[in-house]
């Protein structure tokens, strides 16, 4: 994972609403690295650890060929938080309420979240799972994320 790329997207995102850029954390980047490789050892099942920090969590599975067999898909850093980005659809500021799925994107541009970390794991049938942490947690309820 390029650290410099994952940071500079998610900037290019909270640049769009007017919120300062976060700085990325080692401490974050080794929790996030340390649950991907957990949930990698518990069968790539997606599921958001129990700690006191923010979390996104992507999952890309396999690419399947024609001839039965299967790869592991190019997914950039790119890719995946603007995957979380374009939750923005989804969200009403005017009425702070999702219609769909937007909790991601609201994570990744949280006025008072200063720092992200992030860690990748290829599992075993070549489906990746991606995490990113952030302190100060957002997504608080009954707050604007800016």
């Amino acid at each position: 994972m390029d650290t410099s790329a994952i940071l500079a997207v998610h900037n290019q995102w909270r640049s769009k609403t007017g919120v300062s850029d976060l700085k990325w954390s080692d401490d974050l980047a080794a929790s996030s690295q340390k649950w991907a490789d957990q949930l990698a050892g518990n069968g790539c099942r997606m599921k958001h650890s129990t700690g006191s920090t923010g979390e996104n969590i992507y999952w890309a599975g396999a690419a399947q060929r024609s001839d039965g067999t299967s790869s592991m898909q190019k997914i950039t850093e790119q890719n995946v938080v603007d995957a979380w980005g374009n939750e923005v659809e989804d969200y009403d500021y005017a009425s702070n309420s999702c219609h769909g799925v937007c909790g991601h994107y609201t994570q990744v541009v949280w006025k008072s979240t200063s720092e992200v970390g992030c860690g990748a794991v290829l599992c075993s049938d070549k489906a990746q799972i991606w995490v990113c942490q952030y302190t100060v947690r957002g997504n608080m309820v009954g707050q604007k994320p800016y």
